[in-house]
């Protein structure tokens, strides 16, 4: 049973940055992928990137390639997008999520509750 909790949302304008985290509880975290998705209101969820167990591969939308970057410190329990460049479509409500194994897909495990990243004009 894994516990996930997301923080670092907030208002931004476009162009400014945010860091979001996910702070991980529980035992073999570090051997799951981890995922950020994001969803707004009436809208699918979507997958904006995902980042293996070593932390050495990681995938990105590519929406967002080139502005968001991954990252996880197994040590500390953290997974962390760093979120630049942003757009007024970068909007939503960000979640992270795991699933044992190297890959993330649409039927993660576990789940946090997800923090709101709006960036207003």
């Amino acid at each position: 049973q894994l516990l996930l909790v997301e923080s670092g949302g907030g208002a931004v304008k476009p162009g400014e940055s945010l860091r979001l985290f996910c702070t991980v509880s529980g035992l073999n975290w570090d051997y799951h992928a981890i995922g950020w998705f994001r969803q707004v209101p009436g809208q699918d969820r979507e997958i904006v990137s995902c980042i293996k167990p070593s932390g050495t591969s990681a995938t990105y939308a590519p929406s967002v390639e080139g502005r968001f970057t991954i990252s996880r410190d197994n040590a500390k329990n953290l997974v962390t997008l760093q979120m630049n460049h942003l757009q007024l479509e970068d909007s939503a409500v960000y979640f992270c999520a795991a699933r044992f194994g190297g890959l993330c897909k649409s039927d993660m495990k576990y789940w946090g509750e997800g923090t709101q990243v709006t960036v207003l004009p």
